[in-house]
Order: structure tokens, then C-alpha cells, then sequence
């Protein structure tokens, strides 16, 4: 028997803490003495990583230090991303003053953090870097006063792989991060996408939203209801982590769409839907169906192709059910479409 424990998974550093390490790596070079090979910084928990400097620039009154995003070993979209600073005096008492450089959002849309017109470097990014700032100014003797451009090589291209299009965050990616560090697999920054997309619906006056397990249903429940983009909010496998945001921060309706499977968990109190952290209890769904048999299926897809419509139905009205005990009285109605692999409609609650 094998009793060997697998490897830790390696963490990683967030845009946030990459653009701040840049930043106090241009200042370093604009202020000091040459140009730094390595720079630390001090995360909002005490951390204090070590980035080395990818690459450095400077001219008449500027400095730019670029450094390559390491997000270990999550599946991270900007893993490798090279983030640039570029740093220049600003008028004195201009404070810090950031810049949307190439690659980096616009915000467009109400709701975020962040106000519209604004680069989309979000509140924890914008203090780390002030903090760099004040603390290079006084290190060196300068005026706190400094213009900071923050950009990402091909960001517009990976924010096509975001949801940032869907926020109204044109053009590039978000500063993200509110410790500094990404650890692999959290799902914490996926529950915090879904919490932005409410507020952004909320904050356009949008009553009407919508939930899916996956872009099959995704597509059926936007044209079935005719929603807006901004109305479908990026749910996944999180039915729980929505439920709950919306329980304090209500919309009048939401639709979860999803297949028969997820919908089953979600059905029998799972709130996390993804099969690694919920399986169908196939002997409770036996009970439900009065059918023994069930019992010893391997799938929810089996037990529904043996009995259809009444199981689709029975599935979507006691999943309905739970998300109404996750919204604990919240003033949301809530219905379920469930859809085949097909894309077609078997059962709808209203």
C-alpha cells in the first residue's frame, strides 16, 4: 500500500502583488541607485515575497519594471502574464494617480468596487501600491506624487477568458487580489466573480437573473428568457455561493439552469455542485422514484432515462425547494429549467 502523501500544491502570486512588485521595482530604479534585479514586498497579511525583476526601462523622468506573474499551481489564466509599471512624476499633491495602461480595463458598468471610467485595478491593489509609493518616497526623499501605469502583454486577449466582458470591463484584464496570494483550486475567486456579476445586475436595475451549471444551459435559459448578458451570472458549480450573495443582496427572480445531474445534487441539499465535492445519494433518489433498482444506477442520467418526465420534474421542484431554504426568506422567486445534453427543456418549475 501506497502511504505516500502527494506533493503540496505550490501557491501563487495575484496580479495585484505582481503590479505592486513592479511598481516598487520602477521607483527603486527612478529614485535609487540602478536597477533592481529582485524586489520584496509586504502583502496585506504580513507575507513578504521575493519577485525577480523580468525586465527594466528607463528614460527622462520615468522608470518601467515588468514582472511574469507566477500563479503556481493553479489552472490560473494570467499564469505567465507579464505585468509592466510604468512610473512618472505627477503635479505635486496629485497623490497617486492610476493610469489604464495597454491590457488593463476600463470599468464601464456600475456596481464594482471600482467606479466607472476608472482603471480596473481593484481597492487592495490601489493601497498596496500607494503603500510602495509612500514608502519609496520616504526612502528616498521624493514627493508622493508619482502617475502609475499599470499594463499586461496581450491582456485584451486573455480577458476575452474571463468575465470581465460580462462586468463591463472593456478592454483588458483586472488588478485583482485581496491578500496577494492565489492558492490553487480556490474557489474563492469564482464565488467572488458571481458576487460582482449581482452587483452589477443590481446596479443596472436588472430584476430578472439567472444561474446555469454550464454553457449548454447557459444558452437555452439566456434565449428562453430573453436575457441580457449582464443578467446571466457565472455560477458553475456554486448554486450555493449565489443563493446566499442573493439572499442579502436580492434581485426579484433568478432561473438556475443546469442538467439532470448537477440539478440532482442541488435537489438533495448539495451546494457545491462539482463531482468532486457532491455525488448523488442514489439511495434517497430511489426512495423518491419507489424504485429499488435506482438504488444500484451509477448516474442520475440512468435513473432519468428509465423514468423521464416524472423524475425531471419531481428533480426541479424539490431543487426549487432548496434554493428557497438558501435564500431564507430573501424577496427572490426562484424557478429551475432543467436541459438535456441536447439543449432541449425536460422539466421547468414556475
Amino acid at each position: 500500500m501506497n502511504d505516500v502523501s502527494p506533493p503540496e500544491l505550490r501557491r501563487g502570486w495575484t496580479t495585484g502583488a505582481c503590479a505592486t512588485a513592479a511598481v516598487k521595482a520602477a521607483l527603486d530604479a527612478l529614485w535609487g541607485q540602478g536597477a533592481p534585479s529582485r524586489v520584496t514586498i509586504t502583502l496585506p497579511r504580513g507575507e513578504t515575497p521575493d519577485f525577480l525583476v523580468y525586465d527594466l526601462v528607463q528614460g527622462q523622468g520615468w522608470a518601467e519594471a515588468a514582472i511574469v506573474k507566477d500563479a503556481g499551481d493553479d489552472p490560473d489564466v494570467t499564469h505567465g502574464a507579464v505585468i509592466r509599471a510604468r512610473v512618472a512624476p505627477a503635479k505635486p499633491g496629485q497623490g497617486v494617480f492610476f493610469v489604464a495602461g495597454e491590457g488593463v480595463g476600463t470599468v464601464t458598468k456600475p456596481g464594482l468596487p471600482i467606479p466607472v471610467g476608472q482603471p480596473a485595478i481593484n481597492p487592495v491593489p490601489r493601497q498596496m501600491i500607494k503603500g510602495v509609493v509612500h514608502d519609496a518616497a520616504a526612502t528616498y526623499d521624493q514627493r508622493a506624487d508619482v502617475i502609475v501605469t499599470i499594463s499586461v502583454e496581450d491582456g485584451a486577449a486573455l480577458a476575452e477568458k474571463t468575465w470581465n466582458p460580462r462586468l463591463g470591463i472593456k478592454g483588458g484584464l483586472s488588478i485583482l487580489g485581496t491578500t496577494g496570494i492565489v492558492r490553487p483550486f480556490s474557489c474563492s475567486a469564482w464565488i467572488a466573480s458571481i458576487h460582482r456579476g449581482i452587483d452589477v445586475a443590481r446596479a443596472e436595475g436588472l430584476t430578472h437573473v439567472a444561474g446555469c451549471t454550464g454553457a449548454t444551459s447557459e444558452k437555452v435559459v439566456q434565449e428562453l428568457f430573453g436575457l441580457s448578458e449582464g443578467a446571466m451570472i457565472d455560477m458553475g458549480d456554486f448554486a450555493g455561493g449565489m443563493l446566499k450573495y442573493l439572499a442579502r443582496n436580492p434581485v426579484e427572480r433568478v432561473t438556475i439552469g443546469g442538467g439532470i445531474g448537477k440539478l440532482t445534487k442541488l435537489a438533495q441539499g448539495a451546494r457545491d455542485l462539482h463531482s468532486g465535492r457532491s455525488q448523488v445519494d442514489f439511495e434517497t433518489l430511489s426512495d423518491w422514484l419507489s424504485d429499488p433498482e435506482v438504488a444500484r444506477m451509477n448516474t442520475a442520467l440512468q435513473a432519468f432515462e428509465k423514468h423521464g418526465e416524472r423524475m425531471s420534474m419531481m428533480i426541479a421542484e424539490k431543487a426549487q425547494a432548496q434554493a428557497l431554504q438558501l435564500l431564507r426568506g430573501a424577496p427572490v422567486s426562484v424557478d429551475i429549467t432543467v436541459i438535456n445534453r441536447k439543449g432541449d427543456v425536460i422539466a421547468q418549475t414556475r
